[in-house]
């Protein structure tokens, strides 16, 4: 019982895979789904992703707000 116990992860992994496959791949498809989710959330707030030319509605802003010299004039 000693030895099982000293396990490295790769020969883990190996085990986990071939006994419960499906929770291994999903799990590995949930992280990659995460990390692109972060990336994706991420570059929208950098590139000002709300700053939309047709919006469902109004926003007023004050001239010297920070976000009015950001709008779109097309």
């Amino acid at each position: 019982m000693a030895s099982a116990s000293r396990r490295s992860l790769g020969q883990l992994l190996q085990q986990g895979w071939n006994e419960i496959p499906e929770i291994l791949a999903s799990t590995g498809l949930a992280l990659a789904g995460i990390g692109m989710a972060t990336v994706g959330c991420y570059n929208y707030a950098k590139m000002d992703g709300d700053n939309r030319r047709y919006k469902s509605t109004y926003v007023v802003l004050r001239p010297d707000d920070p976000k009015a010299k950001l709008i779109r004039k097309d």
